[in-house]
């Protein structure tokens, strides 16, 4: 199955066993838009932080999470270039109205083609086909 994922669910998901299980599931080829690889890493490195300083991780299981994730990122996912998908920005602009910055996303997964794994409700709407964690899960234990 080849997946697009969005950067919130990748995040989210990258923290949590089941995530890293389903990423790491040959089944699936997962694919990164360029952008949205910097925001992942920015984001996992805040949430990491945020979870060492409530005291839910040293900062050695801090450090041993945020590499791992960062490790699946770049071993698992393919980050594929803005060039590779920008001839369908326009389209993918008006695809998703209500959040322009998802543009890159959506133009990843026409160019591809791929479906979006992902929870953002702007994306269910956007003409291309939508996986949340819940029916993923549900999918590979059939």
């Amino acid at each position: 199955m080849r997946l697009v994922v969005d950067t919130n669910i990748l995040v989210a998901e990258l923290l949590r066993k089941r995530g890293v299980d389903l990423i790491n599931l040959p089944n699936f080829e997962l694919f990164l838009a360029e952008k949205m690889k910097n925001e992942a890493e920015y984001e996992l490195q805040k949430r990491v932080s945020i979870r060492i300083n409530k005291g839910n991780l040293t900062p050695e299981q801090g450090q041993f999470q945020l590499e791992l994730a960062l490790g699946l990122i770049n071993n698992r996912i393919t980050t594929v270039p803005l060039s590779d998908y920008q001839l369908f920005e326009t389209e993918a602009r008006k695809r998703i109205p209500r959040d322009p910055n998802d543009w890159e996303t959506v133009a990843l997964a026409l160019a591809l083609p791929a479906a979006i794994w992902t929870e953002d409700y702007d994306f269910f709407d956007c003409g291309c086909p939508t996986w949340t964690t819940q029916t993923l899960l549900l999918q590979i234990n059939q």
